[in-house]
């Protein structure tokens, strides 16, 4: 990864800084490995692995340990919002399994492939479905974590919230709304404010294609309005109803789902 520069005012050389911004990875390796080309510095909000593509039913943890029909058939039942119905399936399905190593296993495998595909530099937080232990075991020493925590790119402090808040859907990492919170508020004021999830507006929490409202952080909501930061990047969204609008002085801005798109949201300065 290499940044720039660009000729300034009397002839002199100016450094540029360009840094590429990814999230909801789910298990697309071979656009991580190019996803830092041409850039000073790779974000990565989170949500590496794949455990089932609602988009395709056969790739994922789940198709692979039970078929891609059990698969059609949980993504039915979550898709009309019968979730109870979804745990009951899933209880059948994992009975007379351990399901803990299992699915431990299978998050192991995909980490060790996408933690070796990641840039150096790579700055990265965790994603809901992601497994937070875990990751201290495979984070090379170019792949900086943080959660609630800041780090300056090229003069510009950029602040991290990993993680979703809970839902019925109880994946691996989902906090308290206190908790989340908290973690925001330790960041104070900051230049981009990285967070896998979005703030909590209607627009940017609405999945078209589910057609269901994800939920989004009002702590996140708060500190844009209050602190003011110039970009506000997220994912969790794959098809929000609007990738981003300006919230005061504050750019938002759904980076994409990384796993269809291939492609890294650009931000230079």
């Amino acid at each position: 990864m290499r940044g720039s520069e660009v000729q300034g005012r009397g002839g002199t050389a100016t450094r540029r800084t360009r840094v590429h911004v990814v999230s909801d990875v789910h298990g697309n390796t071979v656009a991580l490995a190019r996803a830092g080309d041409g850039a000073d510095a790779l974000v990565c909000l989170g949500d590496l692995v794949l455990f089932l593509d609602y988009a395709d039913h056969s790739r994922g943890i789940f198709p692979d340990l039970f078929g891609e029909a059990n698969a059609d058939r949980i993504v039915e039942l979550r898709t009309a919002r019968r979730f109870e119905e979804a745990r009951a399936f899933g209880r059948e399905l994992w009975a007379g399994r351990d399901r803990d190593a299992a699915i431990l296993g299978a998050v192991r495998k995909q980490y060790a492939e996408m933690f070796a595909a990641m840039p150096t530099p790579t700055y990265a937080t965790y994603g809901n479905v992601d497994v937070p232990a875990l990751w201290p075991e495979y984070a090379g020493r170019g792949t900086t974590v943080l959660d609630g925590e800041r780090v300056e790119i090229g003069g510009r402090v950029f602040g991290f919230v990993g993680g979703g808040l809970r839902t019925p859907m109880n994946t691996p990492y989902e906090i308290s709304d206190e908790e989340y919170a908290a973690k925001v508020e330790a960041l104070g004021p900051v230049d981009v404010l990285c967070s896998h999830i979005p703030p909590e507006v209607p627009e940017l929490t609405y999945d078209t294609v589910a057609r269901r409202f994800e939920r989004g952080s009002r702590a996140l909501l708060d500190a844009i309005r209050r602190t003011r930061p110039r970009y506000a990047v997220f994912g969790h969204v794959h098809q929000p109803l609007v990738r981003r609008m300006r919230i005061g002085a504050t750019e938002c801005v759904n980076v994409g789902h990384f796993a269809s798109t291939g492609r890294p949201w650009v931000l230079e300065w």
